[in-house]
Order: structure tokens, then sequence, then C-alpha cells
């Protein structure tokens, strides 16, 4: 089956035709790194790393790259109040990303450029436009001419004039045209600067990603994402940057994801309704921050609220209800994809609702499955878990938790009470029985009495 992917840029579904079958590149825009990530932040991540883990079922190389902007006002002036320089800063919050996205049980991505090692690039892509007569210098700037390019808001299917319109800001005086961006900006002793032909400078935002793509990607690459916010201006800057200095496709599907509110309301510092992804790891496990994000079409809005994350542990849960069920069946390792509908629907323009109600069919086929045919159900939802980065922990560990404090009653506490009520039914002291049942669900664990014995999970769980 055909790969469609809605295309930013052609404001259509499209059949993905890669350039090179024989590798898929990807790129992202990553985190500019001054403070944590905040659960706005996690849905590109977890989108394109479904796109990325999709892409490796179809092609056998897929690389994905996702920047790392460490050099930005913000940076600085979180450098300045520490007193300490921006690598320290950049360093910290990168890293930081890196652990909270790893939670959400997102992979790495191939490669992962830091602006400031590619200042060479940098400079390169702006010399070529100041002799296409692309770019200029004024008052220690060098700054990108929209005027320069026809066909300047393409991306995001904005005029000039609409684009003038609908601006706020006071127009530096230095700029041949409102619309004009900054590649560079002058940079005092004080501040970080590389020597460049235009002085002592540092780059602007959108110069870094036109650069890296092609550094490390090549002249024309298969897929740009990033959230809705991105299209203008940043993406559209870094198409016309592109696009002027080299005169190729640059890229072929552009991908955005929407936004998220919080319980109705845009998130917002103003509102005081930012969450971090660290913080909401503080009461949720990844997988279920994960499987939230998940449930709306990336493209669609999602409202990012308590009641969500609830539906996401519980509805997580029964489906590793369903694979302790059968944890000692061995899956067949033959399944083929292709004819799947969980696979037709991520195929679709990663429709991962319609996904993920293939995967309710599939744990309501197991449920109600004769042995023999539970083989091949289990190798169909874990796969299928496996392209949504879900349902692949152990299900007796997702169910009893890690027994840490906060988990309350400790596994041993468990299996010991378990045991004395064993023995309480096996004396006929049922109200011992019951005391001890009762004084587990009142510590937070249901049993589930079978024929082979009493099972467990945490009630959060």
């Amino acid at each position: 089956m055909a790969l469609q992917l809605y295309n930013t840029r052609a404001r259509r579904k499209e059949a993905f035709s890669p350039v090179d079958p024989d590798c898929v590149t990807m790129y992202v825009c990553g985190p500019t790194v001054y403070n944590l990530a905040h659960i706005g932040n996690a849905r590109p991540v977890v989108v394109f790393d479904t796109l990325f883990r999709l892409l490796q079922t179809r092609y056998d190389k897929v690389v994905y790259a996702r920047n790392i902007t460490d050099i930005d006002d913000k940076i600085m002036r979180a450098a300045q109040e520490q007193g300490v320089t921006i690598g320290v800063i950049a360093g910290e919050f990168a890293q930081k990303y890196r652990e909270d996205t790893a939670q959400l049980n997102a992979l790495p991505p191939t490669l992962e450029p830091h602006a400031t090692d590619n200042i060479g690039p940098m400079i390169a892509l702006t010399e070529t436009l100041i002799e296409r007569e692309h770019a200029y210098r004024a008052e220690g700037h060098v700054l990108f001419d929209v005027t320069s390019m026809k066909d300047y808001g393409q991306l995001s299917g904005r005029s000039l004039d609409d684009m003038l319109a609908g601006a706020r800001v006071e127009v530096a005086g230095y700029k041949r045209h409102p619309g004009d961006f900054v590649l560079w900006k002058p940079s005092d002793a004080e501040e970080p600067g590389w020597d460049s032909p235009w002085g002592r400078v540092r780059p602007g935002w959108h110069l870094e990603c036109s650069a890296m793509i092609r550094e490390h990607l090549g002249p024309t690459i298969d897929i740009h994402g990033g959230g809705r916010d991105l299209i203008f201006p940043h993406h559209e800057n870094e198409l016309a940057q592109s696009c002027c200095a080299f005169g190729d496709e640059f890229v072929r599907v552009w991908m955005h994801n929407a936004f998220l509110d919080m319980d109705g309301e845009k998130m917002s510092k103003s509102l005081g309704n930012v969450a971090t992804i660290r913080e909401l790891l503080t009461r949720y496990r990844g997988e279920v921050l994960r499987f939230a994000l998940l449930s709306a079409h990336y493209r669609s809005p999602l409202n990012f609220s308590e009641g969500l994350l609830e539906q996401a542990e519980q509805t997580l849960t029964s489906f590793y209800n369903t694979l302790r069920s059968v944890q000692d069946i061995e899956p067949d390792c033959e399944l083929t994809l292709e004819g799947e509908g969980f696979y037709a629907a991520l195929c679709d323009d990663l429709n991962t609702p319609l996904a993920i109600s293939e995967l309710h069919v599939i744990a309501r086929d197991i449920n109600k499955a004769a042995d023999s045919d539970k083989v091949q159900l289990k190798a169909r939802l874990l796969a299928a878990g496996s392209v949504l980065g879900i349902l692949q922990q152990d299900p007796i560990a997702w169910l009893q938790g890690d027994g840490s404090s906060d988990a309350g009653l400790s596994a041993e506490t468990v299996e010991a009470l378990i045991a004395e009520r064993v023995e309480a039914k096996a004396s006929r002291d049922y109200a011992r029985a019951d005391e001890i049942r009762d004084e587990l669900t009142a510590g937070g664990v249901i049993l589930e009495d079978s024929a082979s014995g009493t099972l467990w999970r945490r009630i959060n769980s």
C-alpha cells in the first residue's frame, strides 16, 4: 500500500516518493535549549518518532535529523543570569531534553546537529545569498531581502502585503523592506560571537536549519517537520534561503502538527498552564503521555487534560491485561504488516486514532480466540504497538508498577499478603481472606482470582 502524507506546501495528501529509496531523509526542528521542554514540545517529538518508526518498516535506511539550537538570545540571557557560558546552559537542557523524550519511548534521531558546530556552512550559505543579491549588509547585520524572491510566502500562503498587515512590531530602520529577516546580527565583546566576513556576529534563528540540512542531508530532503507555529516565519524563511541560494527543490514534503491546548485553553506562560514533560512524568508514565499525544490525528488540535491522561492510562492497562493473558504464548514472527488494518491507517497520513481503534479490535479478538489463534493475534498486537511506540514493556511490570514508595505497597508486601490470603482460604478463614483483600484494595492493589492462581495489579496501572 502507498504511503500518503499531507504536504503543507501542496495543501493536500500526496503519495510519498523519496528522492532515493535506498536512503530516506527527514529533518525535524528540535529544541532551543534554555529551559525544560513542555508538553507542547513533546507533540512533534512523538508524531515524527512514529513517522520515523513507520518509515523504517518500509525502507532499509532512514536518516532522521533533529537539530539542537544552542545559540539564541534566550540562552544568552539565561547564561548571563547564572554567570555561566551558553555552552553550560545549552548542554544542561539538551541532555534533559534527551532524557525526557526518551521517557516518551522516542527513539534517538540518527543525527543531532548543533547550531554552533555549523557556523562554517552558515557563513558559506550567506555568502552565496549575497553573491546572488538575495541578501545585504546593514548596520552590522546581514539580512535576507524578501522582495528578491518572486514567490516568497508560498509555504504559508501569505503575500507580503498580508504579512505586513498582521505585523505589530516596530520595523528596524536598517531593513530595506519591513519583511526582511536577519541572517546574522552583530555581537559585541561581551556576547557570544564568531568571526565572519561581516565582523563579529552570531546567527539568526532561521539560518541554521537551511545550512545544516544541506551540510548533513544533502540538497533535497524528503520530509521536513515541526509544529504549525513554525510554518511562518521559520519554515517560510528556510525555504526562501535554501531555494534562493541553491535553486534546489530543498524539501519534498512539509509536515506540521497542530497545536496542543491545556484543559481547553491555549497553553501560555501568562495563563500559568504550561506543563513540562518532566513535571508530568512525576505523575504519569511516559508511555501514558505518548499514548495521549497519539490519541488525536497529528493535524488536529489536541486538548490535553487530566481526563485524557486517565483515559490513556486505562486503555494501556487494558491492552497490557490482554498481553498478560497470553504472556506464555510465543508470538508469530512471520507477520506481514502490509495487510494489517492498523498499518493501512498509519500509511494514510499517520492516522493514529484509527490505528488505535484497530488495536482494540485485535485485543478483543485475543480475548475471544482459541489458543491456537492467539499466536498470530499476539504478534499483530505487538507489531502494531511497536510502530506506535507502545506495548513493548513486560505486562507484569506495567500492571504491578516498580514497587517504589510512591507506588503504594511494595511488590514483596503484596505477594506476602496474597500468600497469607491463600492460606486463610485453605483453612476456611474467609473473614481473614476478605480482610486481606480489603487491605490490598486500600493500598491500591486489585486481585484477580483465576484457576491458575491469583494475579494482581495496581489500581492506577
